[in-house]
């Protein structure tokens, strides 16, 4: 047989193979689906006032809500993007991992006082002790703020995983073309995440996060077994083969190589690199226990105590799913190669489906290279619907909860109403989410992550620590905390050159958000964090101390409240 047919013949039996797994994609994600729609119809039965619609009913188990945080937690980020940097970066991808795992260690402390001093939102600590109207208005913008970021940015890698996977960057999939797919993955999403949220409620999206926490650790178990078995779980071998694959020999296995980076003859741009990786690893720490859609998960449980073990099951299924990310990323840099990862998508977001794809074809031959790949497929699905239905449901129970149910109706209102407005709110949210995702598709999105992170640790974060242990704190301190964290926030990312002014030293392309013709850029951090949450601290505690506001009396019993339980799930006056 000559070259020209044998070649021909070779791309017949690939095409072939990518058709099939593209099939299996398809046929599991639809599953997926349905199967979750069905659980949703079933939550709607049982979901009759707002503390089933908020909070669940408050009846899930310590292990139930445990894996629910496990699935909040976990984005497509986590699954895709972490492994994919590890995959690209070696050991500076991992950091991500430690980052993200860190953080738990703050939210295991704050789950207990959190359960014992809220009811349905962030906003319910420190309106127990302060002029309420005011201070749910400035939680309910900082809540749907961090939200919509976070939403936008899951919905866009939505888009952006369809096409890589459905392999439209080789030509149409069922006469869709690359554009079409990713505005009808958002689209998708989006709508689904409405149905979810507007029909089941808190109920509904605790049992997605449920199932797709244990679909998510099983098919990593399961990655991870079949990584160790090609290298006869030898971690040696492993590190070894991925150093010699990458491209880096051993600097794969060293820091440096991704995040701090040292610049030869230039000191300062050295030390930016540096304060940029610390101030990355602030926002992953710190926004973590902020994020509202973690806060309320805690409110889903019957006390504290369930609110504590919930989150120290988290704690020990976030760090093994973390450490199984080590063997992914390392194996995805030994069995596909970094070169390969990053000429299909530069970010490494597709480590894992050609990893999940070569593992099958060592494994069972073509067609378990398209099956395994479908489940992967199948499970960044999960993972997406399972996390923007989160978000929206966090936003929407602050517009009704706090703006609706605090401002509008001066804290009278009908439960009735409230969860009228709350499904009213998940239409509005969602359709905002997909009309600027749509809009934005087209752009380097993976900043929006950091942003939000960066916005609940600067906004967030000083008010919830504050109001628990400052006695001093007050109205004003949390409006001048959450809107001084806010913009603070906007404004370093907005003169950053993630918005504009960065560009590939070698081709000379740009790399920022704006187009190259405009460069505001002059603030050197890519990261706010570090400058933007002392500034939110500092704001919330001048605010404070320019205030004649004292709510001694308040304190006390938020403090015997927080740390006994006590008349837990009461408002105050």
């Amino acid at each position: 047989m000559t070259a020209a047919p044998a070649r021909q013949l070779a791309d017949g039996v690939l095409a072939g193979q990518l058709g099939a797994a593209h099939v299996w994609t398809v046929g599991l994600c639809a599953l997926f689906v349905l199967f979750t729609l069905a659980i949703t119809v079933r939550a709607r039965r049982t979901t009759r006032d707002a503390v089933d619609f908020y909070a669940g009913g408050r009846g899930f188990s310590g292990t139930q809500n445990g894996l629910a945080l496990t699935g909040d937690y976990l984005s497509a980020a986590s699954f895709l993007g972490i492994a994919g940097m590890i995959a690209l970066q070696g050991y500076d991808g991992f950091l991500y991992s430690i980052g993200f795992l860190v953080a738990w260690l703050l939210v295991l402390p704050m789950a207990q006082l959190m359960r014992n001093t809220g009811r349905f939102t962030m906003a319910d600590l420190p309106a127990f002790r302060m002029r309420r109207m005011r201070v749910r208005l400035a939680c309910t913008v900082s809540t749907v703020t961090v939200c919509v970021f976070y939403l936008v940015a899951q919905m866009v890698g939505a888009g952006a995983l369809f096409s890589v996977l459905l392999g439209l960057h080789d030509g149409p999939f069922l006469g869709l073309t690359d554009s079409q797919a990713r505005t009808g993955a958002i689209v998708l999403v989006g709508v689904l995440m409405i149905v979810y949220v507007m029909y089941g409620g808190m109920k509904a999206a605790t049992w997605l996060q449920i199932i797709k926490a244990v679909a998510l650790l099983g098919v990593t178990g399961l990655l991870t077994v079949l990584v160790l078995a090609v290298f006869s779980f030898d971690p040696r071998a492993l590190l070894g083969g991925a150093a010699e694959a990458s491209g880096h020999g051993t600097a794969f296995l060293e820091p440096g190589l991704g995040l701090g980076r040292e610049v030869p003859g230039d000191a300062a741009a050295t030390l930016y690199n540096k304060l940029d990786m610390i101030s990355l690893g602030l926002a992953l720490v710190l926004g973590t226990v902020a994020l509202p859609h973690i806060l309320i998960r805690f409110y889903t449980v019957p006390d504290g105590r369930a609110a504590r073990s919930s989150a120290n099951r988290a704690v020990f299924m976030v760090g093994t799913f973390y450490l199984m990310t080590l063997a992914l990323g390392f194996g995805a840099a030994a069995l596909v190669g970094s070169e390969r990862i990053a000429a299909l998508d530069p970010s490494g977001n597709t480590a894992v489906p050609l990893l999940a794809e070569e593992l099958g074809r060592l494994t069972a031959g073509p067609a378990g290279a398209a099956v395994l790949l479908a489940l992967v497929c199948a499970i960044a699905l999960a993972t997406i619907l399972a996390v923007v239905a989160g978000l929206t449901l966090a936003s929407s129970s602050s517009i009704a909860h706090d703006l609706f149910g605090h401002v509008l109706m001066w804290g009278r209102p009908r439960e009735s109403q409230e969860v009228v407005v709350a499904r009213l709110s998940a239409c509005v949210i969602g359709g905002l989410a997909i009309v600027l995702a749509i809009q934005v598709q087209e752009q380097n999105v993976a900043a929006l992550v950091g942003l939000a992170f960066s916005m609940a640790a600067a906004a967030n974060l000083p008010v919830i620590v504050l109001t628990l242990f400052w006695r001093r704190f007050n109205t004003r301190g949390v409006e001048w905390g959450i809107y001084g964290g806010l913009a603070a926030t906007m404004l370093l990312m907005l003169f950053s050159p993630v918005m504009s002014g960065r560009t590939d030293p070698v081709t000379g392309e740009n790399l920022s958000v704006l187009p190259a013709s405009v460069d505001i850029q002059f603030v050197p951090l890519e990261n706010p964090a570090l400058v933007a949450v002392p500034l939110g601290f500092l704001c919330a505690i001048v605010g404070s101390l320019l205030s004649d506001e004292r709510n001694a009396a308040r304190y006390a019993e938020l403090r015997v409240r927080s740390l006994t339980g006590w008349a837990a799930e009461r408002e105050g006056p």
